[in-house]
């Protein structure tokens, strides 16, 4: 009988490491690649279009000026900011309502921290960015 459940365990196990080597999805994995791509080339494109900006902030004499540009990206930061905190305060209410909806405590947790983060998202964005944009003014 001993023999019996030490070989059953040994199948099981033997079962288990042989699924858990073998990737369940492909496509998965070819998806994070894109996905690697995809950011690199945003990067990329995101500095490129960085410098061009520059270059437009230019005047006709060839000189930057930086305090229209400083404001400009300040106050482009601070919407962007803004718009990140809000997208989590919703997404905060909606899971703390299908929490109270579904009686779930964690949904009901998980969205109260996701409702505070995104409203400290966004007071950091209308404080913070201001302040920023007076100590580079």
């Amino acid at each position: 009988m001993n023999e019996l459940n030490i070989s059953a365990v040994d199948a099981t196990a033997m079962e288990t490491a042989a699924t858990t080597s073998a990737p369940k999805h492909k496509w998965l994995s070819k998806l994070t690649r894109g996905a690697k791509k995809a950011t690199m080339f945003c990067t990329v494109a995101g500095i490129m279009a960085s410098t061009c900006a520059t270059q437009a902030f230019a005047a006709g004499t060839g000189a930057v000026d930086t305090s229209s540009f400083i404001s400009t990206a300040c106050t482009v930061l601070k919407s962007v900011i803004c718009l990140i905190g809000a997208g989590v305060g919703v997404w905060g209410v909606v899971n703390l309502l299908e929490g109270y909806g579904n009686d779930n405590p964690g949904a009901k947790s998980q969205g109260m921290k996701q409702l505070m983060a995104g409203g400290g998202v966004a007071l950091i964005g209308t404080t913070l960015v201001p302040l920023l944009s007076g100590l580079f003014g």
